[in-house]
């Protein structure tokens, strides 16, 4: 087995230590040295997988939950979906968090884009699924999830990407892929 070599911009890790470590987060300091020599801390943060899922529907409309988030303090439409249990399937969670979230089971579930929101400190990643249509399983939606549930039509969310009523990061960065998929005649 061949080791590669490092590359001239490769940044060095010198060690790494935990800080808090919880169920939902590792957070800690790695002592990095950059490739100038410049040694600094730098705080890292790792968090378990997400999967989320727009689910479509026949008019070409997204489910999407109205809730707010205090960390930013604003109501915002966001889609379906939570972190992967340990040793769960990527898609197996986005299908039980839409239901769990919405009272809609997905009926067809298929990978869109997968990505890390924040490369230079966190490593999460986040996996987005499109699902074409949905059936109510009669199940109200989860209070402590969302005030309530919409259909928005795929041609309004650009609008409020822009409103900054879909603020994020697996919600636009989802939403933009669907959007670039119909655009480009591949959905």
């Amino acid at each position: 087995m061949s080791v590669e070599p490092k590359r001239a911009s490769e940044w060095t890790i010198h060690g790494e230590r935990v800080v808090d470590d919880t169920r939902r987060a590792v957070l800690s300091i790695a002592d990095v040295e950059l490739p100038d020599g410049v040694r600094f801390e730098q705080y890292v943060l790792r968090i378990p997988a997400a999967a989320m899922v727009i689910v479509l529907d026949d008019d070409e409309r997204v489910l999407m939950m109205w809730r707010h988030r205090f960390i930013v303090d604003r109501w915002v439409w966001e889609l379906p979906g939570g972190y992967l249990d340990p040793a769960e399937d990527s898609m197996t969670c986005a299908a039980r968090e839409v239901e769990e979230e919405t009272g809609w089971r997905p009926r067809s579930i298929e990978k869109l884009i997968s990505f890390q929101p924040m490369v230079g400190t966190i490593d999460q990643e986040n996996i987005v699924y499109l699902a074409r249509g949905a059936d109510f399983t009669g199940a109200a939606p989860d209070i402590n999830e969302a005030e309530r549930l919409g259909w928005i039509p795929l041609d309004e969310i650009q609008q409020h990407i822009d409103d900054g009523t879909i603020v994020g990061a697996g919600s636009v960065s989802g939403l933009l892929a669907l959007l670039l998929r119909k655009a480009t005649g591949k959905l």
